[in-house]
């Protein structure tokens, strides 16, 4: 065979290796996205970690309503003056005042004062409602006073039914009680005055 004619086997040889490696490196590809997108979370695992708007504009001094975050309760409490000067009162009666021992998610810095809420609401108690002892969910028991299955000072706040560990109206858990830590608060902020985000505040933290 001529050099020339060997020249041109090999450059069609050549063309064919190329082709053959562009269309198998094409259909890896092909192969590889779906592969790679099935490890993506699916849209209802992420709308389960978004952040969950509750409309607060019926709820009345006093009041209490639940709205439900990443499938767990979340507990939205209108505190009035008084529920606010119980929280004072229960200072020496909880475990932990100050928060310094978080459960799952740490205490927002924004809420790092005595009534664990934002300081221009401070009459807005945002926890979750999850017992910090086995994760039952605790009933709110806003009256003071000697009642069924809580001690004679009760300062008003919630019950865990379980296993008998109690909170007081910031979410704290009373000492000597099966719960060991206070109920956690998530991050949250005003989308508007009648209206809170909870799972995000304004600097876009989750």
């Amino acid at each position: 065979m001529r050099a020339d004619q060997t020249d041109r086997v090999d450059g069609s040889r050549r063309k064919w290796l190329i082709a053959t490696s562009v269309a198998g490196g094409i259909g890896g590809v092909a192969t590889l996205v779906p592969f790679v997108e099935s490890f993506a979370p699916s849209d209802k695992a992420r709308a389960a970690g978004a952040p969950v708007t509750a409309d607060i504009s019926s709820l009345r001094p006093g009041e209490m309503m639940t709205v439900s975050w990443r499938g767990m309760p979340v507990f939205l409490v209108n505190r009035t003056r008084r529920m606010l000067a119980d929280v004072v009162k229960a200072n020496p009666l909880v475990a932990d005042p100050s928060t310094r021992h978080p459960f799952s998610m740490p205490l927002p810095d924004y809420c790092r004062n005595e009534y664990r809420s934002r300081e221009n609401h401070q009459n807005l108690l945002v926890v979750v409602g999850v017992c910090t002892h086995l994760g039952c969910t605790p009933r709110p028991r806003f009256e003071e006073g000697p009642q069924a299955n809580l001690p004679d000072n009760w300062t008003g706040g919630f019950l865990c039914p379980c296993h008998g560990s109690t909170y007081d109206l910031a979410g704290r858990v009373f000492m000597n009680k099966p719960a060991p830590q206070n109920l956690d608060v998530p991050r949250y902020m005003f989308a508007s005055s009648a209206s809170v985000l909870i799972g995000q505040d304004e600097r876009g933290e989750a």
